[in-house]
């Protein structure tokens, strides 16, 4: 390995930056959600995430490479003993990631066109959901009353909060034909998983990085719900137009316009999700930064309401 420029420590992973490479060391973590405590779990991980991420950003994803211990120290590819493995990935131009670009004022609605080209291209072209449409349903409804559990004992609103689940619930009923619709149509398919606007990178042509990797039911998502998540990314960092364009070009492309009461369901699904992430971070950072945690938490419920019919739960 060159010199080492920068480490950047992620929830589950170091990533060592030289000047053209990503070295990506996964964390020996186990948590409800993934497994990482393992030499061959973490070598799993690897294979999985290089495959998956060549998907949507090939010359990205080089290779998985092992590290060994060798009489003079660690060392990628020598001899030796395996320690762990590391997914090797060409190093990303810094000013060329979208929140950069977004933030200088750089990004052209052209750059939202070659991003939902490149996500139409893919949702046509991955693995279709094997499920039904009753299972699909069941899922979703499963997650929105396990989200909303969790949510209210880690502290949030209670009224609040049950009452959104209900109507989300409510939705799931109502618009069991559409929801049926999207199954029916093979647009749930094996998707990015974490599709935010720091995954995506405008060189040309674009390339979305950090696939979610560690549960494939997780990555099973409508497209719709996908585009609803980097929708609402992009909104909250002041750039709703990007998320706008996207989408829209997305449906031209596609011909798969979403019915608006789907895409209201997925937003809102997808905000309470992310005020669970947040909270779940209270349990592992210094007291210094929860309430920057909590504050997040907050937004994201916020953002859940917009566009949903508020009633305070008795």
């Amino acid at each position: 390995m060159t010199r080492v420029r920068e480490v950047v420590e992620t929830h589950m992973s170091w990533v060592v930056l030289t000047a053209t490479r990503a070295y990506k060391l996964k964390k020996p973590v186990r948590l409800p959600y993934v497994d990482y405590s393992t030499v061959e779990r973490r070598h799993r991980s690897c294979e999985n995430e290089l495959a998956l991420g060549r998907r949507l950003a090939a010359s990205v994803y080089l290779e998985v490479t092992p590290l060994v211990a060798t009489p003079h120290g660690l060392a990628l590819d020598g001899q030796g003993d395996v320690v762990d493995w590391l997914v090797v990935m060409r190093r990303l131009p810094a000013e060329l990631m979208l929140p950069q670009m977004l933030a200088r004022g750089e990004a052209r609605p052209a750059d939202a066109d070659a991003v939902a080209d490149l996500l139409a291209d893919f949702y046509r072209d991955t693995r279709r959901a094997s499920w039904s449409a009753a299972e699909y349903r069941h899922y979703l409804r499963t997650t929105l009353v396990a989200v909303g559990g969790e949510l209210v004992a880690r502290g949030a609103s209670r009224s609040i909060v049950t009452a959104l689940v209900q109507a989300e619930l409510a939705a799931l009923e109502s618009e069991a034909p559409v929801f049926a619709a999207r199954i029916e149509g093979g647009h749930v398919v094996d998707a990015h998983g974490d599709l935010r606007p720091e995954h995506v990178c405008l060189e040309t042509p674009p390339v979305v990085i950090d696939p979610l990797e560690f549960d494939d039911d997780l990555r099973t998502l409508d497209a719709a719900s996908e585009l609803a998540f980097f929708a609402l990314e992009c909104e909250r960092i002041g750039a709703s137009w990007f998320g706008e364009c996207v989408i829209a070009r997305y449906a031209a492309r596609s011909g798969d316009h979403v019915p608006e009461p789907l895409a209201v369901f997925y937003r809102a699904l997808h905000a309470l999700t992310r005020a669970l992430l947040a909270l779940r971070h209270l349990d592992d950072v210094p007291p210094a930064d929860r309430p920057r945690w909590r504050a997040k938490a907050e937004d994201y419920v916020g953002r859940a309401l917009a566009g949903r019919p508020y009633q305070p739960a008795a």
